[in-house]
């Protein structure tokens, strides 16, 4: 008894150890590198001014260094849709965690730029720096929830899967505090702060290599039993259970022949319309909402706010710090209420305190403690997105598609979240100056539809198996045909009748 007792605790710590690893220089990376950019707003554009002038002697004005500021600063999406886009082919070819590794490459090589840019007075260096950072966050966005969901134990899948938007708002909260005057975040540090993000990129090429493959990868991929038993046991920490390995040979049966489909293929297949509409739809509004914005220009949201400059920077911190809080009850969460209980709530929420916010930016000239409200309102809000669209979100094309088809789901939702990503980057700088109080409108008519769209079609995935699910997407794939069939039927009985009248 004992030594099973050591060899399921053993087995627990490998996989922590290993959750921990991958995800340090993996998803952490993502939120990581959207909340360093906030501190060095100022300092970057004074660079970019200073750099204009001693090339060309030419003095911006503010719209244009606002207009390169949010270049460099969206060109990260960018990057992302190209990391999403090679994820699949990667992970094909190298194996999961190989593909981790070599995608510090592009971490790396991106910090390398940003250290050397302000030595080279080139703005144009930090602008290819955020592109190779983002191809590193879009692969590790789609092959590290692959790794762990194949890696995991069929009992703690859901939780190991969810830890990805747990150690996301990690990376918020870790980027936020290091971003702060006293650490990097000052006029002599700001390329020290933009290369900081190599650090857990080390320590994962340190730590890493040194756990296993994944073992469904192993098997089905490569077809090598002996290897993926030998994951299989470090990651358990005990002998194989035979129905586990089961399991796994009956899904390489399966798919034995059967080629990975293609992203443009699940466009032309009608029965998977409304899966992969649905994934689009959650997947543009996990970022159109405008959360992932606030920690882009947090600095003008809170100006905005009427919060003073020297309280901002911790302010921002506590953003962070609600959506990392949020994650873990989402993930403690999800189990008892539901996905669609989960991700419906979060956009009501949102809706709700993006029309309290307008409110109290609108009177904030008119009552002193408006805007404290305001700030309580960006809180709230970003705590309602981390319980639902931020957990939620990219469990989804694991639940609702087959093996086949679910790594070109992934293609396509992590394209939809990158390029609107991208989208609202650029524009929010210009939607705050341009609407004022009414920024967050836009923002609160999305989760408004959002929320209708998960409430009418979505149904819920909590506990069912994927053909289950499949027949309920079903009834909305085949709709017409079902009324084809059903008025032929209702037609067939009429036709006898008269035929035998006569």
């Amino acid at each position: 008894m004992a030594d099973a007792a050591t060899e399921k605790q053993g087995s627990s710590l490998t996989l922590v150890l290993m959750v921990a690893s991958a995800a340090f220089g993996g998803t952490l990376q993502y939120g990581y590198n959207l909340a360093i950019m906030n501190a060095p707003t100022t300092f970057i554009q004074a660079f970019i001014n200073e750099t204009f002038q001693e090339r060309w002697d030419l003095h911006l004005q503010e719209y244009q260094v606002t207009l390169v500021w949010t270049i460099i600063v969206s060109i990260f999406s960018l990057g992302g849709l190209a990391g999403a886009l090679i994820a699949g082919p990667m992970t094909i070819r190298f194996g999961r965690k190989k593909c981790l590794l070599l995608n510090n490459i592009f971490l790396l090589s991106g910090a390398l730029l940003a250290l050397t840019s302000r030595a080279a007075r080139s703005f144009e260096m930090i602008i290819v720096s955020r592109v190779l950072v983002g191809i590193n966050a879009g692969v590790s966005m789609n092959v590290q929830p692959m790794y762990f969901g194949e890696s995991a134990p069929k009992h703690l899948r859901g939780a190991v899967s969810l830890s990805s938007a747990v150690f996301t708002s990690f990376g918020v909260v870790l980027g936020q505090v290091v971003g702060l005057r006293e650490i990097l975040g000052s006029e002599p540090c700001w390329q020290y702060l933009l290369a900081s993000n190599a650090i857990p990129g080390i320590i994962q090429l340190l730590t890493l290599p040194w756990f296993p493959e994944s073992p469904r990868y192993l098997l089905i991929d490569r077809g090598d039993k002996e290897a993926c038993l030998k994951a299989l046991r470090r990651l358990r920490g005990c002998e194989v259970q035979t129905s586990e390995l089961a399991e796994m040979q009956e899904e390489q049966a399966e798919t034995l022949g059967v080629r990975p489909r293609r992203p443009w293929e699940l466009f032309q297949d009608p029965s998977v319309r409304w899966q992969l509409i649905s994934v689009m739809v959650v997947s543009s509004a996990m970022q159109l909402c405008g959360n992932d914005s606030i920690y882009f220009y947090a600095s003008y949201v809170f100006k905005e706010a009427g919060i003073s400059e020297d309280k901002i920077q911790y302010i921002t911190i506590g953003t962070g710090s609600c959506e990392f809080t949020a994650c873990i009850m989402c993930n403690l969460l999800i189990e008892r209420k539901g996905r669609k209980f989960m991700l419906m709530g979060g956009f009501i929420l949102m809706t709700l305190w993006a029309i309290v916010f307008t409110v109290a930016l609108s009177f904030e000239h008119v009552i002193s403690w408006m805007p404290y409200l305001s700030m309580a309102c960006i809180f709230t809000y970003i705590l309602s997105f981390g319980m639902g669209p931020a957990g939620v979100t990219g469990v989804l094309p694991t639940e609702i598609f087959n093996q086949t088809a679910r790594p070109a789901a992934y293609m396509v939702a992590g394209s939809m979240m990158w390029i609107n990503l991208f989208i609202v980057g650029m524009i929010f700088p210009f939607l705050v100056s341009g609407l004022s109080q009414y920024c967050f409108v836009p923002f609160g008519a999305i989760c408004l539809l959002s929320a209708l769209y998960v409430g009418l079609i979505l149904p819920e995935t909590k506990g069912k198996s994927l053909s289950a699910i499949t027949r309920e997407f079903n009834k909305l794939n085949f709709k017409d045909h079902k009324k084809n069939t059903t008025a032929d039927a209702n037609s067939q009985p009429q036709l006898v009748t008269a035929s035998t009248r006569f």
